[in-house]
């Protein structure tokens, strides 16, 4: 049976970004992400983010819902015994708060993909929100960042 390749008149196409259309830039030192998706007034972003080794991501509070899947390599929060692994899912509940850890031990890079609506709250040792990561900031980082590293404007989806 042939496929057509045509978009069908009134039903929106497909969208596709290939690995190479999205340059890998840094989020912070030890991390580099992928911006997939955005929806800036709906507060959605969708990432794909590779550790290294003993990174640990600030302590945080979500607002929305995240949706993890890992690729590669092996994660987990602090304050939970469950080990993320290549081939494992993670659902967290908006409200949840954690802290990303990278096992020192890991011998590869990990690689998760994140959806995640609403922000992240980064929290100092009393709970203080420091800082706020949204949609919006995650769309204005990525871009600057591309930017800064030569690759220009990728088309993110959304964006």
């Amino acid at each position: 049976m042939a496929t057509s390749t045509v978009p069908i008149p009134g039903i929106p196409a497909a969208l596709h970004r290939a690995e190479k259309d999205l340059p890998f830039v840094v989020l912070q030192e030890g991390v580099d992400f992928q911006l997939l998706q955005v929806d800036v007034e709906g507060g959605l972003w969708v990432i794909r983010v590779r550790f290294q080794p003993g990174v640990t991501i600030q302590r945080h509070k979500h607002t929305g819902e995240v949706f993890a899947f890992t690729l590669k390599g092996s994660w987990k929060y602090l304050e939970y015994p469950q080990v993320n692994t290549a081939g494992s899912y993670l659902y967290e509940p908006a409200g949840s708060i954690h802290t990303l850890h990278v096992p020192g031990t890991n011998e590869e890079v990990t690689d998760v993909w994140f959806a995640i609506r609403g922000a992240n709250l980064n929290l100092d040792a009393d709970g203080n929100v420091e800082s706020v990561l949204d949609a919006g900031f995650v769309l204005e980082t990525y871009l600057a960042q591309c930017e800064t590293g030569g690759h220009g404007r990728p088309e993110v989806i959304g964006a």
